[in-house]
């Protein structure tokens, strides 16, 4: 008789965002003639980078030609030309040296913030914020890390920390050993980010505990404030505690074109049974080769396309495009009355409901009276409970036509 993995059982029955889906096609059949604006799923909108495009346009080119074509990426980890140019731009302008054997190149950071902690033994103490994006809890209940979910949502064996409006959604190291720390700056759903203080605080928790932080920073190019940092790296004593998970996604338009890639410190170190110190990036590395192949060629040289001057340049002007947007979700719905946050260094805004109302009775109210779409703050966690999450990834005439919509409410 065929067993099956029963910690899937203990999840909810349907991830977030499928979930949001099907609500809203639900009501779309119920509403043919209703014209619904999404402010929920933070999709991008803006086409690819004309730089971009051009790349992969040559890249396919490559591909056509005898002399050119190629296949497998031997190395599995990503090309070099690529790799380097990371090394480069997003490091080492920072004053952050990143060996090439410390790059991975892979199809985006959810999948890899969901699979990194398959390498880490089972036994670890998993710590995550409340609210926080869905994959890092829902990959360690898969791998059996937890035990049920409780009435609230939250499953045993997970320390929860509360990221609230008085702490400033950045919560504290909390007041236990754990081993596993998940990380979000600049923080999807709630659009918080953290200083520099906040960050030295977590890694030296990290190095006295023996911890390992997995720091997603999918969102650092909407990072405005000069003094926040961009990377885990900039804090001293990071690149022995922290593994960095970095997306084309949110950064270039790369939702459909699938192009991300961690950082795993030569240095970082997890432990045996038997307290023997093992380097974890050959043993990331012997699991990424051989349950991936790799990205494609023509998406890396897309991807390589970003770092040329002409790629920055029109990437900066999709990037402020979002945070223009932003800006007007913010000012528009403080206006109309609501406690608004995030939203000034992050494409997220993060909306405590009115007169009390929940999460998703407040998702109702938007897409059934004004046929605009959010994503409730329950979706991330008990405490995101009384918030909904709105996104500036719309288009422009769609953000300004559902913020009239909103007045209306």
């Amino acid at each position: 008789m065929i067993g099956i993995n029963e910690n899937f059982l203990k999840l909810r029955a349907g991830y977030l965002f499928p979930e949001i889906g099907r609500r809203v096609r639900a009501f779309k059949q119920e509403h043919p003639n209703a014209k619904v604006i999404s402010m929920g799923i933070g999709d991008v909108t803006q086409p690819l980078a004309p730089a971009v495009v051009e790349a992969m346009h040559q890249a396919v080119d490559e591909m056509g030609r005898q002399e050119t074509f190629r296949g497998y990426d031997d190395s599995g980890v990503g090309y070099e030309f690529l790799r380097q140019a990371i090394a480069d731009n997003d490091f080492a302008a920072r004053g952050v040296e990143i060996d090439l054997e410390e790059v991975f190149v892979s199809d985006g950071t959810k999948s890899d913030t969901g699979n990194m902690q398959e390498i880490f033994g089972i036994d670890n103490v998993v710590a995550v914020a409340d609210p926080v994006y869905p994959v890092y809890v829902d990959t360690n209940v898969m791998a059996g890390r937890t035990g049920p979910a409780g009435d609230e949502g939250q499953f045993a064996g997970i320390v929860y920390m509360p990221a609230t409006a008085e702490n400033g959604f950045v919560p504290a190291p909390p007041d236990r050993p754990v081993d596993m720390i998940y990380l979000c700056f600049p923080n999807n759903p709630t659009g918080a980010v953290a200083t520099r203080e906040d960050l030295a605080r977590w890694v030296e928790y990290a190095r006295a505990n023996k911890a390992v932080i997995f720091f997603d920073a999918a969102y650092e190019v909407y990072i405005k404030d000069p003094a926040i940092p961009h990377s885990i790296y900039e804090i001293e004593g990071a690149r022995d505690v922290a593994i960095e998970f970095r997306s084309c996604s949110k950064t270039a338009g790369f939702t459909g074109v699938r192009c991300a890639y961690s950082i795993v410190p030569k240095q970082l170190k997890a432990y045996t049974k038997d307290g023997r110190a093992v380097q974890v990036n050959p043993i990331w590395r012997r699991r990424h080769t051989t349950k991936f192949n790799g990205v494609s060629y023509i998406t890396q040289k897309g991807a390589e396309a970003i770092y040329s001057t002409q790629g920055k340049r029109q990437v900066q002007q999709t990037i402020d495009l979002y945070m223009a947007h932003a800006s007007l979700i913010r000012d528009t719905l403080t206006k109309l009355g609501y406690a608004v946050f995030g939203g000034r260094n992050a494409p997220y805004i993060w909306v405590r409901t009115p007169k009390g109302l929940g999460s998703w009775e407040f998702f109702d109210l938007p897409q059934n009276k004004a046929n605009v779409v959010c994503t409730p703050g329950a979706g991330f966690g008990p405490a995101g409970e009384g918030y909904v999450r709105l996104t500036a990834f719309g288009l422009p005439q769609n953000v300004r036509e559902a913020l009239d919509r909103f007045a209306r409410l």
